[in-house]
C-alpha cells in the first residue's frame, strides 16, 4: 500500500509529525483556559479545528466553574471531535488553567489561545514556520481587536492605536523582530519546562512575566505580523474599566518582581493620573491654572479621537474619548493602588472567578 501524502509517524514521545511532500510538520497542542465563554467558545474552537495546517493537532480545553453553559458547550464540542480534550480547572484562574492544559497535552509545540479569540486559517502554520525560521522559543502576532457594537468598535480602535496603548507591536503592528512579549504565543514545550511553566500567582500579566523569564534564561521572543488573532473587546464601560484597572495593578506586581522592567510606556498612565489629580485639587482650592492639566488632557483625548477615529461610524466615534480616558485612568489608578501583598502566593478557593 502506498503511503498517504500526509503520513504520520512518531519521532519521539510528545512529538508526532506529519509529512506532506518534502515538508515535515510537527504536531501541535493548542491549549485554551475558558471561564464563562458561552458567547464565543464555539466559534473560537471551530476556527482552531479548521486550521489549514498539514500536521497533527489537538485542543485541550481547561474549563473553569462557569456561571453559564461553557462546560456544556465544551463537552459537546469534544463529543463531535476526538481531537478535543476537556479537563477541569477548579480555580477558574488563567495561569492554573494554562498549566493544567499544558500538562494534559501531548506535543512539543504549544499554541495558547483564549476563549474569545478567533484564529485566521493560517495561524498555526504561520506560527510553526516562524518558529522554525527564527529559532525563537515563543512567537506571536497582532491582537487584532474587532468590535460589533458601537462601544466595542470604539474600544477596538483604542486598543490598536498608539494613543490608547502605546507602541507595543502586538497592538499596533510593525515589522517582524525580537520583542519583550507577544499576544498569546506559540511556545516550545522545552522553554516552558525550562522556566517551570506559568507563575500561578500572576492572575493577570502572566504572559509578560512568563516571557521575561524565558528571555532571562536565554530564550528569544519573536513578533511577526503574519499572525493575527481577532480579539473581541469588553462589551461595556464597566467591564473595560475593570479589565484595565486590574491590568495596571498586575503590571506593578511584575515591576516589583522583576526590577528594571518598567519603562515610560508603563509609567505614563500613573504619572498622568497623579498630575491630573494634583491639578484638580489645586484648582478646587482656588489656584485656577491647576485646571489646565485635567482640561488639557480632556482636550487631547478629544483631539486624539478626531484623528484616530477616522472611518468609525459616528456612534462609535463619539464614545472614543471616553474609552481612551477610561483605559488610561483606570490603568493608572490600578498601578498606583497595587497593594504590596498582591502577587504573593495564596490558596485559590474552588469556584473563584478570574479577576
Amino acid at each position: 500500500m502506498n503511503p498517504s501524502p500526509h503520513a504520520q509517524h512518531t519521532t519521539r514521545r510528545g512529538t508526532r509529525r506529519s509529512t506532506g511532500g518534502e515538508r515535515t510538520w510537527p504536531a501541535v497542542s493548542v491549549v485554551m483556559p475558558v471561564l464563562n465563554e458561552q458567547r464565543h467558545l464555539s466559534d473560537s474552537v471551530r476556527r482552531i479545528m479548521s486550521q489549514d495546517y498539514p500536521g497533527e493537532m489537538e485542543l485541550v480545553l481547561a474549563v473553569g466553574p462557569s456561571r453559564d453553559r461553557t462546560e456544556e458547550i465544551a463537552r459537546g464540542l469534544a463529543r463531535e471531535d476526538p481531537r478535543i480534550v476537556v479537563v477541569a480547572n477548579p480555580t477558574g484562574r488563567t495561569p492554573q488553567g494554562l498549566n493544567i492544559a499544558i500538562k494534559a497535552s501531548q506535543y512539543s509545540i504549544i499554541v495558547r489561545v483564549d476563549g474569545h479569540s478567533l484564529l485566521p486559517p493560517d495561524y498555526v502554520r504561520a506560527a510553526v514556520e516562524t518558529m522554525e525560521e527564527t529559532g525563537a522559543d515563543n512567537v506571536g502576532g497582532i491582537m487584532a481587536a474587532e468590535g460589533v457594537t458601537p462601544f466595542e468598535k470604539a474600544v477596538a480602535r483604542a486598543m490598536t492605536s498608539r494613543i490608547g496603548v502605546g507602541n507595543a507591536r502586538f497592538h499596533t503592528g510593525g515589522e517582524a523582530g525580537e520583542v519583550e512579549t507577544v499576544y498569546l504565543g506559540t511556545f516550545r514545550r522545552s522553554a516552558l519546562e525550562r522556566v517551570g511553566g506559568y507563575d500561578e500567582t500572576f492572575t493577570r500579566a502572566q504572559d509578560w512575566e512568563m516571557n521575561h523569564r524565558i528571555r532571562q534564561t536565554g530564550g528569544r521572543i519573536f513578533f511577526t505580523p503574519r499572525m493575527r488573532v481577532t480579539y473581541r473587546p469588553r462589551p461595556n464601560l464597566r467591564a473595560l474599566a475593570k479589565q484595565y484597572f486590574h491590568t495596571g495593578r498586575w503590571r506593578r506586581v511584575v515591576g516589583r518582581e522583576h526590577q528594571g522592567t518598567l519603562n515610560l510606556r508603563y509609567l505614563a498612565p500613573p504619572i498622568a493620573v497623579v498630575a491630573m489629580a494634583a491639578g484638580a485639587v489645586a484648582g478646587a482650592f482656588g489656584f485656577w491654572p491647576g485646571w489646565i492639566l485635567p482640561g488639557g488632557y480632556a482636550i487631547a483625548m478629544i483631539g486624539g479621537a478626531a484623528v484616530e477615529g477616522r472611518g468609525l461610524p459616528p456612534s462609535a466615534w463619539i464614545r472614543l474619548p471616553l474609552v481612551f480616558a477610561t483605559m488610561h485612568v483606570t490603568w493608572g489608578v490600578g498601578f498606583l493602588t497595587s497593594p504590596p501583598r498582591l502577587g504573593q502566593p495564596t490558596p485559590a478557593k474552588p469556584g473563584e472567578p478570574v479577576l
